[in-house]
């Protein structure tokens, strides 16, 4: 009654090189592993699968991301893509033509660091492109977004208004409002923004979906409950969009501390919801980020001295976002960046360590010290890394952080040397959400066809490591090590199947290897395979 896979480059990920014959699924499991033929007598198998010499791995997790977000740029304004600050403004005159007066513009992905002159448009600039319309551009980072007069207008915020906690509106000499708001200051045009409708959050993760699917994707950790309505709303899409149409994609829903209150008095809690669908760790935000100078130092900024960033918590506020998921028997996830933020976070982590059987998961970890790194190796935590933040945060980065600091950032190899637990993800829309460029980044630490050796080339993981971050690494950060991650009797039968084998091309031939199916408890969701 079972399934038997044959005849392609079966990897197990139990160990590096690690290759077995056939796979026998059943009911959504792997019940065997070994001799095709050994297997084929033993279950008499009602279905095979000929993977026609394709390479097929444990289903493709991304460990952090915001599948919402990713719908949302999929299907509006991507300003990621523009590589100068004239090019960005032909995009938003573009699109103001075609909006009716009054109508917001929104923008996602605009990053100044890909323009020559690093160009951060003013509001008075922004009023000129859209003179009828308020405007919000959010950063690629999502820590920064512009705002036009009448966005600003729209919200309250003038001369006289106060920093938000956690936050900053940037002005100029005369105290002015600029338009550039960073972190939670960006907060406070969000709120008067008009709600979104249910149809358009459905949309937006249809879309998602669909498209990390045709990617290779099995699942993915996900952070959108607090942004959209309220935690109900949100995860009523979710359930809409997922669960409620049949389709089976492994969604971890990580918990914004924001809602964890809402969640606990709809009667949810930390795990799953059915098979697709499971509550994570609490989201806690430590910092902001590198690009706009808002991820939180021990010392000031190479190019910047004048700011070590912005906390976005007291230790005392994040220890009580802490103690109050403790009581939850919950873990949580928290962004850190900057080594002043990390060793925030791990002084709080060491007082209230996760409930017994969890880990906490700390979200990208760029500057890694080595007096943390030792601390952490004594602490239940998973590192959720972007590999491709490499490609897109260097050499600019190299400004901000200096050398001397810049030896212990990024560091993904001294991580796992250490024995740390590393999942892979890509922070979509932040980065692109196709896992074989997350893969690609790992390993090379530079963009396809560059003729160098990789940032920070002694960082550079192995091909196995690379891959574990996607299968073993991300199951371990929702503490599913024992049934996902692996080709393995007792683990599901979620599979990867692309064309060529990854683990032998030439490196830059990674990031095209095609997808021939993405398979979610034994069934394909997305299937090219002929039969």
């Amino acid at each position: 009654m079972g399934k038997l896979w044959f005849n392609g480059n079966i990897y197990t990920m139990e160990k590096e090189d690690a290759k077995t014959d056939a796979v026998y699924t059943e009911d959504g499991w792997i019940k065997a592993v070994g001799n095709r033929i050994e297997i084929q007598h033993r279950f008499n198998p009602e279905e095979k699968i000929d993977l026609q010499g394709a390479s097929m791995y444990p289903g493709f997790t991304d460990s952090h991301l915001h599948m919402i977000g990713l719908g949302e740029t999929l299907t509006s304004l991507d300003l990621s893509a523009c590589t100068s600050a004239e090019e960005m403004k032909e995009s938003l005159q573009e699109k103001s033509h075609f909006l009716e007066k009054g109508k917001w513009l929104t923008g996602e992905g605009w990053n100044e660091n890909n323009f020559s002159d690093r160009k951060i448009f003013h509001r008075l600039e922004l009023d000129e492109i859209a003179p009828e319309q308020p405007v919000l551009l959010t950063r690629i980072c999502r820590h920064a977004a512009l705002a036009n007069s009448l966005a600003l207008q729209y919200a309250g915020i003038t001369k006289d208004t106060p920093d938000p906690e956690g936050g900053v509106i940037v002005r100029d000499n005369a105290g002015e409002p600029t338009g550039y708001l960073l972190d939670q200051a960006a907060d406070l045009v969000k709120h008067v923004m008009p709600p979104v409708r249910d149809e358009d959050l459905r949309k937006a993760l249809e879309t998602a979906v669909q498209s990390m699917i045709q990617l290779g994707l099995t699942g993915g950790h996900t952070e959108d409950l607090n942004y959209y309505g309220g935690f109900l709303r949100t995860f009523r899409v979710f359930e809409d969009t997922i669960t409620k149409q049949g389709r089976t994609f492994r969604t971890n829903l990580l918990v914004h501390h924001e809602v964890l209150e809402n969640m606990r008095e709809e009667g949810y809690e930390y795990g799953p919801v059915d098979d697709s669908l499971s509550f994570g760790a609490v989201k806690i935000f430590a910092d902001g980020a590198l690009g706009g100078r808002t991820a939180l130092l021990r010392d000031p900024y190479n190019d910047a001295p004048e700011t070590s960033g912005v906390a976005i918590h007291s230790k005392k506020g994040m220890e009580k976002i802490v103690i109050s998921a403790r009581e939850e028997q919950m873990p949580v996830a928290v962004h850190v960046i900057g080594d002043r933020a990390l060793e925030y976070t791990v002084d709080v982590l060491e007082e209230h360590p996760p409930p017994e059987g969890k880990r906490d998961r700390l979200i990208h970890a760029q500057v890694t010290p080595p007096d943390l790194i030792e601390r952490l190796q004594q602490m239940e935590v998973v590192f959720d890394l972007q590999p491709r933040f490499v490609l897109s945060d260097f050499p600019w980065v190299e400004e901000r952080l200096g050398q001397k600091r810049l030896t212990s950032s990024f560091a993904w190899k001294t991580l796992l040397d250490a024995g740390l637990n590393c999942a892979g993800s890509s922070d979509a829309p932040i980065e692109p959400v196709d896992p074989l460029q997350g893969i690609h980044a790992a390993i090379a630490r530079r963009k396809p066809n560059e003729d160098h050796q990789g940032f920070l080339p002694e960082q550079k993981l192995t091909r196995f490591e690379a891959v574990s971050l996607y299968t073993t690494g991300s199951a371990a950060a929702t503490g599913q090590e024992n049934e996902l991650g692996k080709i393995a009797p007792g683990f599901r039968a979620d599979f990867t199947i692309l064309e060529e084998d990854i683990f032998h091309i030439p490196v830059d031939d990674i990031v095209n290897a095609t997808v021939k199916g993405t398979v979610i408890n034994e069934t394909f969701q997305y299937s090219s395979i002929k039969t």
